[in-house]
């Protein structure tokens, strides 16, 4: 198992690239979120969702890579040409071909790669360990889902948005620092074994404390410290410790 004082006191900021979601994986995310058909998706509604996602992020005081500007601007442009009347007797190319075709092919190469890594990983799944029982029963669940990056960034939206806007974010030297948060978390999870999301945050949590306890989050997903589930039918989500 991996200690947690191991992580080194940085700045309240992560690289979104460092956990291995990119701005294609986003759009995907909402494609599938929204039921869209790839084919024919609703450009205006893609984007400003898109926008809105960039927009929590920075929020959440995530570092954004060059390539999800770049994704915004780019639909963006398609969403003010389909704006253009089309005229009838012009064979134009719908302008989010520009989007459908690169996603078409992204998806065919993330099918491969998860496909050639399943194999390369055949057996790993074996451990020596007893996983507690709360996480077998869990895993004994049929409408249960390993949540990913964008799933727990719904989740601290919905935080988020029970706090007051004007509430300023306050990292000032005397606060905790990230590795603090994950000790705190480490501590509570070892009493408990798993915790539900809800239960990270108190009634008087304020934005920093959200975004501190993100962040920590997201470090423990990287350190493989923790399994995150979220059963299908009640949403609640549930942190298990590994």
């Amino acid at each position: 198992m991996k200690d947690a004082n191991t992580l080194p006191d940085q700045a309240y900021s992560v690289k979104l690239e460092n956990i291995f979601e990119g701005p294609m994986d986003l759009l995907v995310y909402l494609i599938r979120k929204n039921e869209m058909d790839i084919y024919d998706i609703p450009i205006a509604l893609i984007t400003d969702q898109y926008i809105e996602y960039i927009d929590v992020l920075q929020s959440l005081n995530v570092d954004l890579a060059g390539d999800f500007i770049l994704m915004a601007s780019t639909l963006a442009h398609i969403k003010s040409r389909m704006l253009i009347p089309a005229h009838d007797n012009e064979d134009e190319e719908d302008p989010r071909s520009e989007i459908t075709k690169p996603l078409l092919e992204y998806l065919r190469m993330k099918s491969a790669a998860e496909l050639l890594a399943h194999r390369d990983h055949l057996g790993e799944d074996t451990f020596t360990r007893k996983a507690p029982e709360d996480e077998l029963k869990l895993a004994r669940e049929d409408a249960v889902i390993h949540v990913g990056l964008f799933e727990l960034i719904d989740a601290f939206k919905k935080i988020l948005e029970n706090i007051p806007a004007e509430q300023k974010l306050d990292f000032s030297q005397d606060r905790r620092t990230v590795k603090e948060r994950i000790s705190e978390i480490i501590a509570r999870l070892e009493e408990k074994e798993s915790l539900t999301f809800v239960e990270l945050f108190s009634e008087d949590s304020g934005r920093s404390d959200v975004v501190l306890t993100f962040l920590a989050i997201l470090e423990m997903v990287k350190m493989s410290l923790i399994n995150i589930f979220q059963n299908v039918p009640s949403g609640v989500i549930r942190i298990f410790y590994l």
